[in-house]
């Protein structure tokens, strides 16, 4: 069996088609229909300009926490890799035909655990040796079901604890940025009661203070975004991950088992009369 994530859609090149689209309809209108918006003032953007809208207290902090959560998101890029090789280990036989016993159980066990114990731990061998365990003790399919079930829900959960950190910088990034909003309109707003000072320096010294205020969440509002991409795609892929090894025991354990009594088929079409159709996301089990 192979990993899902490799047959599925690739959805980067539909991003590049929208850009492109997009970005060029709408540049071919701006340049027909108002000429000379896409001109942009040097004297505004020059590299000072710049240097106050990229660089302040408040987007230095935003850059540490942006690639703070950028380093753990690939980490866990990376562990999702190292999880997919256990793909190719050949765990169990893939041959339809192979029937697994209860006393077979403890004897594929130790094989798993040999196999993945260089490169481990993974979580498919971690799901397969709990399902094995649960049926050598209790010989019942259906007790290797709910023990793959809820296994699959703790590897769940963890990933969703360990994404915590990078939930909050997430959301961090935001609130600083509206920090220095909150700083630039409380400096702006100070000089007020200044009358001394002429007319024209007044006016530039309080746009300076709200330049401070809109780079700020500028700033924030944009690597939030980017960020909030990355933590999604991330957390796809872990979850294509967990659903590729429930997939894997579906096919090579669960409907192989031989307890002696109705067994699990992974073909919801079978019409023997003691076969069972499999559902992970459900409490119960319909017989076919």
């Amino acid at each position: 069996m192979q990993p899902t994530n490799t047959k599925a859609v690739n959805e980067l090149p539909k991003l590049l088609i929208a850009l492109f689209l997009v970005g060029g309809i709408s540049f071919t209108l701006i340049s027909y229909f108002m000429p000379g918006q896409l001109n942009f003032n040097s004297d505004k953007w020059n590299q000072q300009r710049l240097l106050k809208l990229l660089l302040g207290p408040e987007q230095i902090t935003c850059y540490i926490f942006f690639t703070w959560a950028l380093l753990i998101l690939w980490a866990k890029k990376t562990e999702v890799l190292r999880q997919s090789q256990a793909f190719s280990l050949n765990l169990l036989s893939h041959d339809p035909s192979h029937r697994i016993l209860p006393e077979d159980a403890r004897l594929l066990q130790r094989k798993i655990a040999d196999q993945s114990r260089t490169n481990g731990p993974f979580i498919l061998s971690q799901l397969l040796e709990t399902a094995l365990n649960r049926f050598g003790v209790t010989k019942s399919s259906a007790d290797v079901v709910d023990a793959v079930k809820m296994q699959s829900d703790v590897v769940i959960d963890r990933m969703v604890t360990s994404m915590s950190t990078v939930n909050y910088l997430a959301w961090s990034l935001p609130a600083i940025g509206f920090l220095g909003t909150v700083r630039g309109l409380a400096g702006s707003l100070s000089m007020g009661g200044d009358t001394d000072k002429a007319i024209g320096s007044f006016i530039k010294e309080a746009t300076s203070h709200l330049n401070v205020a809109f780079d700020c969440t500028l700033v924030a509002l944009a690597l939030s975004i980017i960020l909030m991409f990355f933590l999604q795609a991330i957390q796809k892929e872990e979850e294509n991950l967990v659903l590729d090894c429930k997939q894997y025991c579906l096919d090579n354990l669960v409907g192989k088992l031989d307890d002696g009594h109705k067994t699990f088929s992974a073909n919801p079409s079978d019409e023997a009369p003691d076969s069972y159709q499999l559902d992970f996301t459900s409490e119960k089990y319909k017989e076919v």
